[in-house]
């Protein structure tokens, strides 16, 4: 059994992308999560699961109760040891000081030298509401979300969709090494990055010169090997069952006019010629588009709201 510790403010939103990486996933207490499987390197490229590890037990939320434990818990380790403990969202009120000087007193009780600088194994004490959980560290995913922000790529175009968002939607849509991986309405490419950077190959289309020229420009800086043509999204230059798995933005409600289509025509006609070249599709939008997706072929398996300021919020669509 696993422990997983959970990031941003949406836990089911995060217990479902983990899902790309762990399999019996299950949220415990705010901001954790146990999983019954777990794939530790496909869990390093997860965005909203901070860290991974081999679960010791749970117990109440208090300092004796997590000295028993570990107390009582058997250890197959070797070499040094930390111990790291989290008040989750400040939400139990548990002074995590004391508890890694308790239970790191355990430890050297039981023969271990600590080590807080470089240890040789982590012990995680996770402190949610009235829960506490131990773990040995086993992965931490790889937060260099940072380094790609759209404002400091090649090309940038406001309305950018973030790389931490990014990533979990391709993560949403199980994307794994070696999966094709497309986006129709591809725009500087961000969705298209983070899938190639979890081993994807990546196909994008854009129905702007301007944007295919930018979004090449961009994967460029970040991948070896992508394809990006101009191409309308309702009618993609594409065999049937030619990717793996779709993932796209679809326009605001501010565009009401596309070119040639309504706003309204162009998400139904491109949700269906998705249904027609991949097996799952994620879709974003600044709407509700639930029926439209299940008129296009597809059957709803999650959804989820997720607030970018006051004045938006974007509806994700799991499909499948």
């Amino acid at each position: 059994m696993y422990l997983l510790e959970l990031g941003g403010e949406d836990d089911e939103f995060a217990a479902s992308e983990a899902r790309a990486a762990a399999g019996g996933v299950e949220r415990f207490a705010p901001g954790l999560a146990t999983a019954r499987t777990l794939d530790a390197e496909r869990a390093r490229t997860l965005a909203y699961t901070h860290r991974a590890s081999e679960l010791v037990g749970r117990t109440e939320a208090s300092l004796d109760s997590a000295r028993t434990l570990l107390e009582a818990a058997s250890i197959d380790r070797e070499g040094s040891v930390a111990v790291r403990a989290r008040d989750v969202r400040s939400s139990t009120g548990v002074s995590t000081q004391a508890v890694e000087r308790e239970l790191g007193s355990v430890l050297v009780e039981r023969g271990f030298e600590v080590d807080l600088d470089d240890p040789d194994h982590e012990l995680r004490v996770c402190l949610s509401d009235d829960v506490c959980a131990l773990g040995w560290l086993l992965v931490e995913s790889e937060r260099d979300f940072g380094e790609r922000k759209p404002t400091d790529r090649p090309f940038f175009q406001p309305g950018s969709m973030d790389p931490l968002l990014a990533r979990a939607l391709v993560n949403l849509a199980h994307v794994d090494e070696g999966d094709r991986l497309l986006d129709p309405m591809c725009g500087t490419g961000g969705v298209l990055i983070e899938g190639g950077l979890v081993g994807a190959d990546v196909v994008g289309t854009d129905a702007q010169a301007k944007m295919v020229r930018g979004a090449r420009e961009n994967l460029d800086y970040f991948l070896d090997d992508f394809d990006v043509a101009r191409a309308d999204a309702t009618r993609l230059p594409l065999e049937d069952s030619a990717v793996d798995a779709a993932v796209f933005d679809a326009p605001y409600g501010r565009q009401s006019k596309i070119e040639t289509h309504s706003l309204e025509d162009l998400v139904a006609n491109a949700l269906a010629e998705a249904n027609r070249v991949a097996d799952r599709c994620v879709l974003v939008a600044d709407r509700e588009w639930d029926a439209v997706a299940e008129d296009a072929g597809w059957e709803v398996t999650a959804r989820f709201q997720r607030r970018v300021h006051r004045s938006l919020v974007r509806y994700v669509l799991v499909l499948t």
